[in-house]
């Protein structure tokens, strides 16, 4: 599952560039969503809908099992991580994840760009 950054792009504003992807699904965001942004130096970023906010490593265990013992209906964590980080940083935060609760992890992704050729008529 993923999710266009455009829809997201005020939900994590720390400095993460995302890899382009060529079809994300572009979808307003929902109401509770979660979303979790991994930064370039690492660092985690929580936005449980009021903006992000830096959170520790050592705090962001408690944090989502606090989270996502309230939610009922859905389990899901919009992940948003830097393109130039270690992939076992991204590992780690879904394992935090899913420790916590987290039954779908989907990711934020930019639109690929696309140069196209104008016709001449």
């Amino acid at each position: 599952m993923a999710l266009s950054a455009t829809s997201a792009r005020a939900a994590v504003k720390a400095d993460i560039n995302v890899t382009p992807s060529a079809n994300p699904e572009n979808r307003p965001e929902g109401e509770g969503e979660v979303k979790l942004g991994i930064d370039k130096d690492g660092k985690f970023w929580l936005d449980l809908g009021s903006g992000p906010h830096q959170i520790p490593d050592d705090q962001l265990p408690a944090r989502l099992q606090t989270v996502y013992e309230t939610h009922t209906q859905d389990k899901i964590l919009f992940l948003k991580a830097d393109q130039n980080i270690e992939f076992g940083r991204v590992q780690q935060a879904i394992e935090i994840a899913r420790q916590a609760g987290v039954r779908v992890v989907g990711a934020i992704t930019e639109q690929k760009q696309t140069l196209t050729k104008k016709s001449s008529s």
